[in-house]
C-alpha cells in the first residue's frame, strides 16, 4: 500500500510501498476513506517539539473509514462498518477507554495516528461508527469537529451568550459553528487576518475582526459590554491574557488553543474578574457520535472548513505549504486519487 512516511526534521513526507498491517487481538483494519492535516501532524515533524515522530511513522489522525477486516476477539464492529477512529490508543480495559474516552486512559495513552495511508489498524473500542447514511467524504472532519464541541461542553454556556473566538484555524471554525448550535447570542471572532472571514461567517459567526491595539475597545463597542464567554483557539503566547482582557466579570475563558512556548501573563487579572478559566483537551466518543448525528441531519456548514482535497502525490507539498501561514483551512488527503 502507499503511505506518507515520515523521516525526520527538515525533510518532505515520503510517499513509499509499505505493508498493508495485519489487525491484531481487538483491532480493525480499516481502508482509509480520507485523512485530513492536523497542527498536530505539522508540530509532530519540528525537532523542537517533545512530541517529534521517529523515523517511519506515518502520520494523519483526522480519519474517515471502512472496516475491511477485524481481528481477534472483535466483536462490536464488523467488515463493511464506518467508522472514525479516535487519535489516542488507550489499554481498552481500564474505566476510561471502556467509557470511550481513550485519552485518558490510566496505562498511558499514546497516539495513534498512519491516516496517511491506504489501510491502517485501530482498537475496536476507540472507533466510533457512523450512520450508515453519512457520507465518509464528510466524515472526515467529525474529529476537528469533536474537538470543538469539546471546548463547548467542557464549561457550558447559557443560551444567548455573547461569544468570542479567538483564532480561525479549524478548531476555532467548529468551535464557532458548535457555539451558534448551542444557540449562543452574538458571536465574533478574531484573527490575525481576514483570509477565513468567509468560512467562519458560514458557520455562523455575525462579526469578524482583526487583532489589534484596538481590540478590546472594538469588541465592547461591538458587544456594548464585555462578552460573556471566550474561546481561545489560537494557541500563540499572549492568548490567554487577550482573552482574560476581553471577557466580562465572572465569565469564561475556555482554552483549546495548544501553546507550546512559554507564555508569561498575569495571572491577576483572571482572579480580580473572577473567571472560570477552562482548559480542554481529550475528545470522547460521544462527540464523534455527536458530531456525525449533526451531519447526516443535513447541517454540513462545517464544511466550509475543507479548501483542498488533494492526492498522494501532493501530500509531502502541501504538508510543508501548511507550516507557513496561508489561505488554507482544512487540507485533506483522499488515497483513491
Amino acid at each position: 500500500m502507499r503511505a506518507a512516511v515520515f523521516n525526520k526534521p527538515g525533510e518532505k513526507l515520503e510517499i513509499r510501498d509499505v505493508a498493508v498491517p495485519d489487525p491484531g487481538e481487538g483491532e480493525v483494519l480499516l481502508r482509509v476513506h480520507r485523512c485530513g492535516i492536523c497542527g498536530t501532524d505539522l508540530h509532530m515533524t519540528d525537532a523542537h517539539n517533545s512530541m517529534c515522530a521517529p523515523p517511519g511513522y506515518i502520520l494523519g489522525h483526522e480519519r474517515s473509514a471502512e472496516v475491511v477486516a477485524v481481528g481477534k476477539g472483535v466483536n462490536r464492529l464488523k467488515v463493511g462498518d464506518h467508522v472514525v477512529p479516535h487519535p489516542t490508543k488507550g489499554c481498552g480495559q481500564c474505566a476510561s477507554c471502556k467509557g470511550g474516552s481513550p485519552y485518558f486512559c490510566i496505562n498511558g495513552p499514546v497516539p495513534w495516528f498512519g491516516g496517511f495511508a491506504e489501510y491502517m489498524t485501530a482498537l475496536d473500542a476507540s472507533c466510533a461508527r457512523l450512520p450508515n447514511t453519512l457520507s465518509l467524504d464528510d466524515a472526515a472532519i467529525i474529529e476537528p469537529l469533536a474537538v470543538g464541541l469539546l471546548g463547548i461542553e467542557c464549561n457550558p454556556f447559557e443560551p444567548g451568550a455573547n461569544i468570542v473566538v479567538i483564532g480561525t484555524g479549524p478548531v476555532g471554525i467548529a468551535a464557532a459553528f458548535w457555539a451558534r448550535q448551542a444557540s449562543a447570542g452574538k458571536i465574533a471572532a478574531v484573527a490575525s487576518s481576514r483570509t477565513r472571514e468567509h468560512i467562519a461567517r458560514a458557520v455562523g459567526v455575525d462579526a469578524f475582526f482583526t487583532t489589534g491595539p484596538d481590540l478590546v475597545g472594538e469588541l465592547h463597542e461591538y458587544f456594548g459590554g464585555m462578552p460573556d464567554v471566550v474561546l481561545e483557539c489560537a494557541g500563540f503566547p499572549g492568548a490567554i491574557e487577550l482573552a482574560v482582557n476581553i471577557v466580562r466579570p465572572c465569565g469564561s475563558v475556555n482554552v483549546l488553543g495548544i501553546c507550546e512556548h512559554q507564555d508569561p501573563w498575569m495571572p491577576a487579572m483572571a482572579v480580580y474578574k473572577q473567571l472560570r478559566l477552562q482548559f480542554a483537551v481529550g475528545t470522547h466518543l460521544k462527540m464523534f457520535e455527536h458530531a456525525a448525528n449533526t451531519l447526516d441531519r443535513g447541517i454540513v456548514d462545517p464544511l466550509a472548513m475543507i479548501t483542498d482535497i488533494i492526492a498522494f502525490e501532493q501530500l509531502p507539498d502541501a504538508f510543508e505549504a501548511l507550516k507557513q501561514r496561508g489561505a488554507q483551512c482544512k487540507v485533506v488527503l483522499d488515497p483513491k486519487l
